[in-house]
């Protein structure tokens, strides 16, 4: 269902965003007007007291675009961009027994004991995309992540 109002037809918000463009174009400086649409007046727009309402429409602006996609429910993975995939630890902990350099094979074994994180990761996201087909259409779950490396490349991977 979409709710969104996209009409840029109507004159005043179609006005207002010429003379804001006009206006970055020509690298004049806006002129102090009572009148102007407040989305068109950056001074407004950046002063302290509207950092709130800045911040709504961060946060309102991808709600609105994945609610047009059909994306009602998502579970958001974050976490440590270090973990390797145990194949990738596996592959370091070769290269550092074969150079013999105690610190990097120091570090290889600990990437390769921390690979088991990276593992549940991807086991969780798998579990997760899993159960959401099993769901109507509008109550599927979807993976939502930084999108990697890591903890969130795992998430990303097991839901696909």
């Amino acid at each position: 269902m979409k709710t969104t109002n996209r009409n840029l037809n109507e004159k005043t918000l179609a006005d207002a965003w010429a003379d804001l463009q006009a206006h970055a174009e020509s690298g004049v400086p806006l002129d102090a007007a009572a009148y102007r649409l407040a989305f068109a007046d950056p001074e407004f727009l950046l002063r302290r007291e509207t950092r709130g309402i800045r911040f709504q429409l961060e946060l309102l602006k991808p709600d609105l675009e994945q609610q047009e996609q059909g994306v009602n429910y998502t579970i958001v993975v974050f976490g440590s961009a270090r973990f390797l995939s145990p194949e990738a630890a596996q592959a370091q902990l070769d290269q550092a027994q074969a150079s013999s350099d105690t610190g990097a094979l120091m570090k290889a074994q600990r990437d390769l004991r921390n690979a088991a994180y990276y593992q549940s990761a991807q086991e969780f996201g798998r579990i997760v995309a899993e159960h959401s087909e099993k769901l109507p259409a509008h109550e599927q779950l979807f993976i939502c992540t930084g999108g990697g490396p890591g903890v969130m490349e795992a998430a990303n991977r097991g839901a696909h």
